[in-house]
């Protein structure tokens, strides 16, 4: 890294920091009651080790993200607790984990023991994410609607196809399941897999599946899939929201940054870090010049475009 990256970094590191520092009522109070006053003492931004809840479906993602930091880091120490959302969810609001990577906020509920203890989130979107539907080739559509993925969620099907999610405790069931308007969705039509890989396995083994998982995992399966040449991407009509023009659209960086592909989540790093930790650190890292850089090149969309340094010689 050039003198000038580092002080780049440096400052915004500072500035981050000064924005972002608590209001502490009790100066005798531990920041982290989970761990010793010795531990704390030795840990700053860049300095400890962090437990980060993670949506599982965009996992790899962020081992790219593990490794670039490490290396930069070495005094960092970063543990993941992979999880579909709603149990990562649940890793967050117990304690086990004061920072989560998830397509959501938290809700008021969830949020209240928070609130009881006065920790502030320090939420960041991170970048944007689609959520893919294939089918299996031999199967004759190409496309499909939101609304024949929501009726068939409400146990109404034009053709009894069975719609596989890698869990009904994802993010992608959680947002299709919003916005059919549902509270819980029929088993007629819907089977439950046991994460990304086994929805590419059960499309490739019947036509009459259709499967739903994040575009983060479909890019990280797919290559090395065995029976990939058995896996279509559909391209889901877009009806959603003001860019809605009635037209299909396979997933890609493009039409998700356009805004044109319907089926698209922002993804956030919340920290409830009650003190000045490596939270804080992480988060400054993700929505960095490196951490946008690596969802950049890992196809999906980041929340602020890296920026470009051009050269300029006075002699050619």
């Amino acid at each position: 890294m050039s003198m000038k990256s580092i002080i780049k970094a440096g400052v915004v590191l500072g500035l981050l920091v000064a924005a972002c520092s608590p209001n502490r009522q009790d100066g005798d109070r531990l920041a982290d009651p989970g761990r010793t006053r010795e531990e704390q003492s030795q840990e700053d931004i860049l300095v400890g080790t962090l437990s980060v809840a993670v949506d599982e479906s965009v996992m790899p993602l962020l081992k790219e993200q593990e490794e670039v930091f490490l290396s930069a880091y070495p005094n960092a120490k970063l543990s993941f607790i992979t999880k579909p959302e709603v149990l990562a969810i649940r890793e967050l609001v117990s304690g086990k984990a004061s920072v989560a990577i998830l397509a959501r906020p938290l809700n008021e509920e969830e949020e209240a023991s928070f609130k009881q203890r006065s920790i502030t989130p320090r939420t960041f979107a991170v970048w944007s994410d689609g959520i893919v539907v294939v089918s299996n080739t031999k199967s004759a559509d190409t496309s499909v609607t939101i609304s024949y993925l929501t009726n068939a969620m409400k146990g109404k099907s034009v053709d009894s196809r069975k719609i596989v999610f890698d869990n009904i405790n994802s993010s992608s069931f959680r947002f299709l399941r919003e916005l059919g308007q549902m509270e819980k969705a029929a088993s007629t039509f819907v089977e439950a897999g046991s994460g990304a890989k086994s929805v590419l396995e059960a499309v490739a083994q019947s036509p009459d599946k259709l499967g739903i998982l994040g575009y983060n995992e479909y890019r990280d399966l797919i290559a090395s899939f065995p029976n990939k040449n058995n896996i279509r991407i559909l391209s889901v009509q877009n009806t959603l929201g003001e860019k809605a023009d009635n037209r299909f659209y396979i997933p890609n960086q493009s039409t998700i940054a356009a805004g044109q592909y319907p089926l698209q989540r922002t993804f956030y790093v919340l920290n409830y870090q009650p003190n000045l930790g490596l939270g804080i650190g992480f988060s400054a890292f993700l929505t960095g010049d490196r951490g946008q850089r690596i969802v950049l090149k890992a196809g999906l969309v980041p929340a602020t475009m890296p920026g470009r340094e051009i050269i300029v010689r006075d002699n050619i």
